[in-house]
C-alpha cells in the first residue's frame, strides 16, 4: 500500500454494483464475455445508464470531497491559470491575429491588432458564446483570409468534435449571416479573400447519431455571402468511404494540395487541383497515388511545391516537385538528417525547417536549394514550434516552452536572424528551481527508450525520493516533446517528480519507432511504460508504493493495459478518455480510422493481438492500484462508453479496499474541461487522488498564491538573450 495510504479515505461510500448481462459473442470460435455492453447505450435516452451514471457520480464526488489535499491543488492551479497567456501570432495582410487570455477570463479570446504595433482589439469572445445558453460553445480552429479582410472560425458545442464554421469580418467584427454546419476533423484553407475549402461529412449525421461511425467525408468549397447549400462538392471517394480527405491551398492560391489518409495513420496520398482552371468541374490531378509515405505539404509558388516526406527518409527530409513539366520533376532539397524532422513552412524566401533531437527542438532555416543559413536552438530542455508564415513575409513568429517554463513567444526577423520578445510570461515560480534530465532505459526486449525527468532542485540534489507522476501516450506517430502543462506544474510544486516516458509508437524517432508499438507490436509501448516505472523505483527517483500512472486518449489505453499487467508497480493511476474495448472501438464515431494503428477486429489474426491486451477484457480477479477513470459526456472521439464499461468491470473484478472511481466531466469532450474554473476543479480532484494514495503531501510545496501573480505587459523590442540562440 502507498506510503500515504493511511491519510486517504478508504470508502466514502461503497461503489455502486452495476448490473451484469449474459452477453457472450463467439468470434473465430472464442467465446468473449460482454456483461457491460448495456452501458454503450445512450444515457439522453436509457435511463438504466443514466442511473448507473448519477450513481458512480455520487460515489466519487462523495470521496473526492474528502481528499486532504483538494483545496491546497485548487489554490495552486488558481494561481498558475491566472497568468497572461498569448496564442502564436498568425500574419495575413496587415493584420496579426492571436489568442490572448488575461488570467482572468474562462476562455481565451481572439485579438487582432491591424499592424504589428497596432492596438489590438478582441474581434472573437466565446466567453460571450456562455452566457447565451446552458450549453458550453468553445471556439476551435480559425483561419484568416489571405488578405486578412475575414477570418473563419470553429464553433463547438459541449467539447464535440463536431463544429459549425463562422466567419467575421476583421475590420469591423461584424460576423457575417452564412452558418456551415456537418463539419469535424478538418482544415480551413482560403482562396484569396472570395471563400474557403474545408472537409465535412453528409449533414444527414444527426445528434441522434453521434455515435454512429463516421463515413462520406469530402471536401467542398464556400463561396463567402453565400449559403451552405450553394457549396461545391470538390473531391470525394464514394468507392472508399472511409477515407479522409484535407485541402491546403498555397499562399499564391495558385494549387489546392489534397492529402487522403485511409485512417489515422499519416502515409497518405496526394491530388492537387490547379485552381486557375476551376470552376463547377475543380479538375484533380493525382501527383501520389499510392499509402506508402508520409507528405505534408510545406508550401509552393508558382509550378515548384516543397513536401516534407518520409519516402525514402525514416526521419524524413524536403522534396519539391516542378509541375511545369509535362511529368512532375522531383529533386531532394534538404536531406535527412540524424534528428527527426517534424515541419516545415516557406517564409520569405527561405524555408524553416523544425527538428527534434536529444530532448530538444530546434530549427533550420534554409533558402529554396536547401543550403542552410541560420539555426534556431534551445539552451536547454525544450520544445520551440510556431514558425507559421507565407512567401513573401519577412518574419515569422515561435514559442519555446518547457516543463517548468511557460510558454515565451518571440519575432524572428529573416533577415537579420534577430529574435526579439512578442510576449514573456511571469509565472508565479522560479524556474530555475527546477532540473529537467534526459534519462534512458532498458525496455523488455533490451530496447533504450528515453524518458525526460523534472524534479525541484534541491530534490534532485539531494536525491531522495518522492512521489513520482509517470505520463505516456504511444502511438499514433505522436511525439512527446518538453512542453509546459499547468496541472503538472502544480505537482511539481506540491514536492512530486514527473516524468515523461516517450514509449515506442509515437513519432519521436521516425517510421520505425511508430512501426514498433503499433498493429501486432503496441504490447512493446506497455512493456516500455513499464521498463520506465521499474527504472524510477529502481533508481530511488520514486519511492516504492509512490509511483502515479497518468495518460490520455491512446494513453489512457496504455495506462490501462500496463496496470493489468503489473498491478503491484502503481500506488494510483488516472487514464483518461482512453480506448479500453479493443474488440468494438471500429464500431463508434471515428474509431474506424483507427484501424491503421490497432488492427481490424474483424481480422481473426488482430482481433487475437487486440484481445490478448483489451484493457476491459483483460481485468482478472485481485488488488489494483487506486484508480479514477476520467472521460467527457460529450465525448464523440472516444466515446465514454469505453471509460463506463472499465470502469465497471474494474470495480467488478477489485478484490481489495482502494477506491476504483469514474469521473465524468459534464459538457466535456476529448479534451477535457476547457473553461478555467472547470479545469481547476477537475485537475485539483485528480492531483488530489494521486497524490494521496503515493504520500504527497505537500509538506515541500512552493505553490504560488494569487497574490504573487504579476501581470506583464508586451515589451519592447530587444535581442533574446533567455533560451534561443540564432546563428
Amino acid at each position: 500500500m502507498a506510503p500515504g495510504a493511511p491519510l486517504c479515505p478508504i470508502a466514502a461510500q461503497a461503489q455502486p454494483p452495476s448490473h451484469r448481462d449474459p452477453q457472450v459473442d463467439t468470434q473465430f470460435g472464442t467465446q468473449v464475455a460482454d456483461p457491460y455492453r448495456w452501458l454503450e447505450g445512450d444515457p439522453r435516452s436509457l435511463g438504466p445508464v443514466r442511473s448507473w451514471i448519477a450513481q458512480q457520480a455520487a460515489a466519487t464526488d462523495g470521496y473526492l470531497q474528502r481528499l486532504p489535499m483538494r483545496d491546497a491543488f485548487a489554490r495552486s492551479l488558481a494561481a498558475l491559470y491566472a497568468t497572461e497567456r498569448f496564442g502564436l501570432p498568425r500574419k495575413a495582410g496587415p493584420r496579426y491575429f492571436y489568442t490572448y487570455n488575461s488570467g482572468k477570463q474562462q476562455l481565451a479570446t481572439l485579438m487582432v491588432r491591424d499592424t504589428f504595433g497596432g492596438q489590438p482589439r478582441t474581434l472573437v469572445d466565446p466567453n460571450a458564446w456562455a452566457k447565451t445558453g446552458d450549453r458550453t460553445q468553445t471556439l476551435e480552429d480559425w483561419a484568416p483570409s489571405r488578405r486578412g479582410h475575414l477570418l473563419a472560425f470553429g464553433q463547438a458545442e459541449n467539447g464535440s468534435d463536431w463544429r459549425a464554421i463562422r466567419i467575421v469580418d476583421a475590420a469591423t467584427g461584424q460576423q457575417l449571416p452564412e452558418v456551415i454546419e456537418g463539419v469535424n476533423d478538418t482544415t480551413i484553407t482560403w482562396i484569396g479573400d472570395e471563400g474557403f475549402l474545408y472537409s465535412r461529412y453528409p449533414l444527414a449525421v444527426t445528434e441522434r447519431a453521434r455515435n454512429a461511425p463516421l463515413a462520406d467525408n469530402a471536401v467542398w468549397y464556400h463561396q463567402v455571402q453565400t449559403p451552405q447549400s450553394a457549396d461545391i462538392r470538390v473531391f470525394a471517394t464514394p468507392d472508399h468511404r472511409e477515407s479522409v480527405h484535407r485541402a491546403v491551398v498555397t499562399a499564391d492560391s495558385r494549387w489546392a494540395v489534397i492529402g487522403t489518409r485511409s485512417g489515422t495513420d499519416t502515409r497518405q496520398q496526394i491530388r492537387l487541383i490547379d485552381l486557375r482552371h476551376r470552376g463547377n468541374a475543380w479538375p484533380v490531378r493525382e501527383l501520389i497515388g499510392d499509402f506508402r509515405d508520409d507528405w505534408r505539404l510545406i508550401d509552393g509558388v508558382a509550378d515548384m511545391l516543397y513536401f516534407v516526406t518520409s519516402q525514402g527518409a525514416a526521419r524524413n527530409r524536403v522534396m519539391g516537385v516542378d509541375l511545369s513539366r509535362q511529368m512532375p520533376a522531383w529533386r531532394e532539397v534538404v536531406p535527412e538528417r540524424e534528428a527527426m524532422l517534424d515541419r516545415g513552412h516557406f517564409i520569405g524566401n527561405r524555408l524553416v525547417l523544425a527538428y527534434e533531437g536529444d530532448g530538444v527542438s530546434f530549427a533550420v532555416v534554409t533558402d529554396l536549394q536547401g543550403r542552410p543559413k541560420r539555426n534556431i536552438s534551445l539552451n536547454a530542455i525544450g520544445a520551440a514550434s510556431g514558425f507559421a508564415g507565407q512567401p513573401g513575409d519577412p518574419e515569422t513568429f515561435f514559442q519555446v516552452s518547457s516543463f517548468a517554463r511557460p510558454p515565451a513567444i518571440y519575432r524572428l526577423d529573416l533577415a537579420s536572424g534577430v529574435a526579439t520578445p512578442f510576449a514573456l510570461p511571469k509565472p508565479p515560480f522560479d524556474p530555475d528551481n527546477f532540473v529537467v534530465e534526459e534519462r534512458k532505459f532498458a525496455s523488455r526486449d533490451g530496447t533504450i527508450v528515453p524518458m525526460f525527468l523534472v524534479r525541484n532542485r534541491d530534490t534532485a540534489l539531494s536525491k531522495q525520493p518522492v512521489p513520482t507522476l509517470l505520463y505516456g501516450y504511444g502511438g499514433f506517430d505522436v511525439s512527446q516533446t518538453p512542453g509546459y502543462s499547468v496541472p503538472r506544474m502544480a505537482w511539481l510544486l506540491a514536492g512530486g517528480a514527473f516524468a515523461l516516458a516517450e514509449v515506442r509508437g509515437g513519432g519521436e524517432f521516425g517510421a520505425a519507432w511508430h512501426e514498433a508499438g503499433r498493429l501486432a507490436n503496441k504490447p512493446n509501448a506497455f512493456d516500455d511504460f513499464i521498463a520506465a516505472g521499474e527504472y524510477l523505483v529502481r533508481q530511488g527517483i520514486a519511492p516504492s508504493g509512490g509511483l502515479a500512472a497518468q495518460g490520455a486518449s491512446n494513453g489512457g489505453l496504455l495506462v490501462a493495459a500496463a496496470i493489468n499487467r503489473r498491478p503491484d508497480l502503481f500506488a494510483a493511476a488516472n487514464p483518461q478518455a482512453g480506448v479500453y474495448d479493443m474488440l468494438r472501438f471500429d464500431r463508434f464515431t471515428s474509431g474506424r480510422f483507427w484501424t491503421d494503428e490497432y488492427g481490424h477486429p474483424d481480422r481473426e489474426a488482430d482481433w487475437r493481438v487486440l484481445l490478448a491486451y483489451s484493457p476491459y477484457h483483460m481485468l482478472k480477479p485481485g488488488a489494483y492500484p487506486a484508480m479514477l477513470v476520467s472521460t467527457g459526456d460529450g465525448d464523440d472521439r472516444v466515446v465514454p462508453a469505453h471509460s463506463y464499461k472499465y470502469v465497471a468491470a474494474l470495480q467488478a473484478n477489485a478484490s481489495d479496499d482502494r477506491p476504483h472511481l469514474l469521473r465524468v466531466e459534464a459538457g466535456a469532450g476529448h479534451a477535457g474541461a476547457r473553461q478555467i474554473d472547470r479545469a481547476i476543479a477537475s485537475n485539483a480532484d485528480v492531483l488530489a487522488f494521486l497524490s494521496c494514495w503515493t504520500g504527497l503531501d505537500g509538506a515541500q510545496s512552493k505553490a504560488a498564491t494569487p497574490s504573487q501573480l504579476v501581470a506583464q505587459p508586451l515589451p519592447a523590442p530587444q535581442r533574446a538573450r533567455i533560451g534561443v540562440k540564432t546563428r
